[in-house]
């Protein structure tokens, strides 16, 4: 027998946070949790996304404290890397804690028809 998920409590759904939770965003902000700070190419290269679609996403996160963007240079070359903030690693932690109560409430009831 399963525990039915309560039905006054909210559905975790409702604590997904837009900002962190796209596709591309949640994997800018994995990334960077799993490295001390990562160079833009990498994460272009790794997300599979033009300059351009990464930068949009860098911006919306930089813009909400998630993240931080540091321009310099590397010898002649131009680099750009991406920290993530105390903030940006709660608000990741936040999201992946309601992912989990999300695929507990699917693991856990059994399929109803009458629904």
């Amino acid at each position: 027998m399963t525990d039915a998920p309560d039905p006054d409590a909210a559905h975790p759904v409702n604590g997904l946070d837009e900002v962190v939770h796209q596709r591309v965003r949640l994997g800018i902000l994995t990334i960077t949790h799993e490295a001390r700070r990562v160079e833009f190419g990498y994460l272009r290269t790794q997300l599979e996304l033009t300059a351009g679609n990464l930068s949009k996403h860098l911006s919306v996160l930089e813009e909400a404290g998630l993240i931080e963007v540091e321009k310099g240079y590397e010898g002649r070359r131009g680099r750009t890397w991406i920290t993530l903030t105390a903030a940006g690693g709660t608000a990741l932690a936040a999201e992946i804690g309601r992912l989990k109560q999300l695929i507990a409430r699917v693991e856990t009831t059994e399929p109803r028809e009458d629904r």
